[in-house]
């Protein structure tokens, strides 16, 4: 087994992308290495790299999961909005005190008291203060963390129709958390949020159908919400989808639909999307392709934690002897032993040399 999960590696190294990636973390590798040793070495194949044992790791998992018929998300990266609020629609006296809690140069003990000043702000009904109220007890930091509160102050706030708390609320429910967890309150949360307008909760109903975690396993209604979410050109949900449909998990098997969603991925920003557009002919296979796409999804990570970081360059010092010297002639130039030209930095081959 050893030996076939090295042969995939090596594989996966020829794919151009993955071999640049390697190339360039070698030569900073390199950079490293040779200033330390001063030797030069030679790149061995990414299968014999220590560094990148994960990749291997990733290969079994995803191996696995193709035996199962998992499904996948490669949405980690995703910029979520769900939870944003427009401020111009929350009152002068929240966002001065919000302002205020977030502002660590201030004292504590002011931001401590702001925090109490938005509690009652939140008691008097003020929806945005409940909702930030929320944020501040589910999140920690200023305030204790305390799930419970969090769930309360976050409810009143759902309960007033604001579509983000309804967002941050639905999650909340639908967490690991066993003092909150509730995946029916969840999902209904996250369904009226997404009724409401908020575009991230009509994606995260479309994941908890398709894996039955907290909601009764359905594809079909899981693609009705990722459909819902890629008409409002949500990238990770259109890439999803188009996954769907490459494999006829809860819809019809189409090659052309799945093209769509993939082009509509690509076009807005997904990072796999062109991987999987530039290989149509590998669509006869496509547990096989879209393994592939996640192992690159996994290498890019690992590249990215494994990166070195180039040793500093020798700064230039100037022992007593020449220090003295340096002065000496200095006064034989004309200069007083206390007359101190204005300094000034040059940069010459990355060192900064000063007074010269």
């Amino acid at each position: 087994m050893k030996r076939q999960v090295d042969e995939i590696v090596d594989q996966l190294q020829g794919i151009p992308i993955v071999d640049q990636c390697y190339q360039k973390w070698w030569e900073l590798q390199c950079q490293v290495n040779e200033f330390y040793s001063g030797k030069k070495q030679q790149r061995p194949p990414l299968s014999k790299q220590k560094e990148f044992r994960a990749i291997k790791n990733a290969v079994i998992r995803e191996t696995e999961n193709i035996r199962l018929g998992k499904i996948t998300f490669e949405d980690e990266k995703m910029e979520e909005r769900g939870e944003w609020v427009d401020n111009r629609e929350v009152s002068y006296e929240c966002l001065r005190l919000r302002a205020r809690i977030e502002d660590s140069k201030l004292p504590l003990a002011q931001r401590d008291e702001a925090a109490e000043e938005l509690e009652r702000l939140a008691e008097s009904g003020d929806v945005h203060a409940q909702y930030f109220l929320g944020l501040l007890y589910r999140d920690g930091g200023l305030l204790l963390p305390d799930i419970k509160q969090a769930a309360h102050w976050l409810e009143l706030a759902a309960k007033q129709n604001l579509p983000a708390a309804q967002y941050a609320l639905g999650k909340l429910y639908l967490s690991d958390d066993p003092e909150v967890h509730d995946g029916e309150d969840g999902i209904q949360w996250l369904e009226r949020a997404a009724q409401n307008g908020n575009c991230d909760a009509t994606y995260r109903p479309g994941k908890e159908y398709l894996t039955g975690k907290s909601a009764q396993k359905d594809a079909v209604k899981a693609a009705e919400y990722l459909r819902h979410a890629a008409d409002q050109n949500r990238p990770w949900a259109s890439y999803l989808l188009g996954k769907l449909y490459l494999t006829g998990n809860g819809v019809p098997k189409d090659g052309e639909t799945a093209w769509n969603c993939f082009q509509m991925a690509n076009v807005y920003g997904h990072p796999y999307a062109q991987y999987v557009l530039e290989r149509q002919e590998q669509w006869r296979q496509p547990e096989l392709l879209l393994t592939v796409s996640r192992l690159l999804y996994h290498m890019s990570n690992i590249f990215r934690d494994n990166a070195p970081t180039a040793p500093a360059q020798p700064r230039l010092h100037i022992d007593r002897k020449r220090m003295r010297e340096l002065q000496e002639l200095r006064i034989a130039l004309g200069h007083q032993p206390d007359d101190h030209e204005e300094e000034q930095t040059q940069t010459l081959g990355g060192m900064a040399m000063k007074g010269w």
